[in-house]
């Protein structure tokens, strides 16, 4: 018999497997989001830091070219 001429019909066998399947569990979204913000908001205040702070290099002028 050839499987072509079954009496099966293979659209409801389709869903019924696809019924029988474990549902596919989404992935929550907050813990994501929250690492986001919070690496967003680290490298925010690092360069306002860098950028706010002295240079750790301090040369002073020679006390001849102060004028004294």
């Amino acid at each position: 018999m050839n499987p072509a001429d079954s009496a099966l019909d293979t659209a409801a066998l389709a869903y019924a497997r696809a019924l029988l399947r474990k549902p596919m569990r989404r992935q929550r979204m907050g813990p994501v989001l929250a690492a986001a913000a919070f690496a967003a908001l680290s490298a925010v205040t690092f360069a306002t830091v860098m950028i706010m702070a002295p240079p750790a290099v301090v040369q002073h002028l020679p006390s001849d070219r102060l004028g004294e």
